[in-house]
């Protein structure tokens, strides 16, 4: 497929970042830890700072401590020092006890104890927050000249991933390692699949079908549950998962796996515009997010995708994709209990080799790149497959067609810019489509 002419200049700007590799970035830094940042030897130990100690983080954490045989777990930080320790007691029962130096000292807790990690003499720091902090936590971290895993998604709105877009720029500069959650894009079925698509296994995309449909990750308790005296900022950190601001709804949060797989498939040459539908079935409380969304993207050159996302209990389940070319089909999914990955059409191929962990991969390649000196940077992807969600959820919540550049440029600032643990934040009803404003 030829990628498509675009004829305006701001999103020609934003996509000719996604060409270029990072492995061909221009200057090193010598700021923060130049012989780790300029590739270090295996006897150079690798002191890791964990910011984020939920389920995922820890999940993270410990993928970072078995990818490289010299490192160590140096510093960690969460707003609930009940996660620290929960997630730290976890992570011990995996890894060998050298690969712990970690003392009350340096298990920091509150909004800033992010920096406090950064500030703390680590190499590498792993994020891996609710996504509304992940802007000011990604900026601080490469500007300290930190390496970076950061999980998906880069940022709930267009103020927050504009600011990732700049920092991936100093990271480029700095020459420093930074993967993201995609993990998908570190799956051995999928690369080869989507190896064999841009190939031309299934000739000309003519059109993509992606679905999200699962159950709630973390419903809203009712606002009777909520502790007397906390704030906010607080119970909404707390239940993170249900607020725009924190989490970017259910398709930005979620479903951005599925978005960045249409991504993929289109070699990350982002779309032109897109209309959605959406809305709120089961009642939330004090929660803001939409429990479905359905999104059509279409591209400059007449390629469409359809994306649908449910997070509704006792529906239809279902992740699947499905792309369609002039010589094929391509599909990932399930055939009864069997997964499968595989293209049918004038050429069939189904995939057959190895199934490492996805996870394990992505921090294995992460380590080995900063070894060799030649680092990682899947910065210009990670921000392109955000903003595509994000487009999306403007496009639905809306009700509006919205444009690559409207999206990019959209000036709604849903995080605080004044962040107060103890604070108070009021935050907008669900959205209704026709009646909420575009900004």
């Amino acid at each position: 497929m030829h990628s498509p002419i675009d004829p305006n200049p701001s999103r020609r700007e934003f996509l000719k970042a996604s060409s270029t590799l990072a492995a061909g970035g221009a200057l090193a830094s010598g700021l923060g830890f130049p012989s780790v940042a300029l590739g270090a030897a295996t006897g150079d130990k690798l002191k890791i700072g964990f910011v984020g100690c939920g389920g995922r983080g820890t999940g993270a954490a410990r993928q970072a401590l078995s990818a490289d045989s010299n490192v160590e777990l140096y510093a960690m930080a969460d707003v609930l020092p009940e996660k620290i320790e929960k997630s730290l007691e976890a992570l011990k029962t995996q890894a060998e006890p050298q690969k712990f130096n970690i003392p009350p000292e340096r298990r920091f807790v509150g909004l800033d104890a992010y920096q406090k990690v950064i500030n703390s003499g680590v190499d590498v720091v792993i994020l891996t927050t609710p996504p509304g902090f992940r802007p000011m936590q990604f900026k601080a971290a490469v500007e300290a000249g930190k390496h970076i895993f950061l999980e998906k998604p880069m940022a709930t709105d267009a103020p927050g991933l504009r600011s990732v877009m700049a920092s991936v720029q100093k990271a480029k500069e700095k020459k420093l390692a930074v993967v993201a959650g995609f993990c998908l894009r570190y799956d051995a079925p999928r690369r080869a699949f989507f190896r064999q698509i841009h190939d031309g296994a299934i000739g000309e995309i003519k059109a993509l079908y992606h679905s999200y449909l699962t159950g709630p990750v973390k419903p809203m308790p009712p606002a009777s549950e909520r502790p007397a005296g906390m704030s906010d900022i607080e119970w909404q950190v707390r239940n993170w998962y249900n607020f725009t601001w924190t989490c970017g709804d259910g398709l930005v949060e979620q479903a951005v796996h599925s978005v960045d797989k249409m991504a993929w498939a289109m070699k990350d040459v982002m779309p032109a515009r897109c209309t959605a539908v959406g809305g709120r079935m089961a009642p939330n409380n004090e929660g803001n997010i939409y429990d479905h969304i359905e999104v059509n993207y279409e591209w400059e050159n007449g390629v469409r995708g359809f994306l649908a996302q449910r997070q509704v209990t006792g529906c239809f389940g279902e992740n699947k994709d499905l792309i369609m070319g002039t010589k094929g089909n391509a599909h990932i999914g399930r055939r009864g209990k069997a997964a499968t990955v595989e293209i049918t059409g004038e050429k069939n191929w189904s995939y057959s080799g190895p199934t490492p962990d996805m996870y394990q991969v992505e921090h294995d390649e992460f380590f080995a790149s900063i070894r060799r000196g030649k680092p990682i940077n899947n910065g210009d992807r990670m921000c392109t497959s955000t903003m595509m969600a994000i487009m999306g959820r403007m496009a639905a919540y809306s009700g509006l067609e919205i444009t690559w550049d409207m999206a990019l440029n959209s000036q709604e600032r849903l995080v605080p810019e004044h962040l107060d643990w103890n604070g108070k934040h009021e935050v907008p009803p669900i959205a209704m489509p026709g009646k909420k404003k575009f900004v």
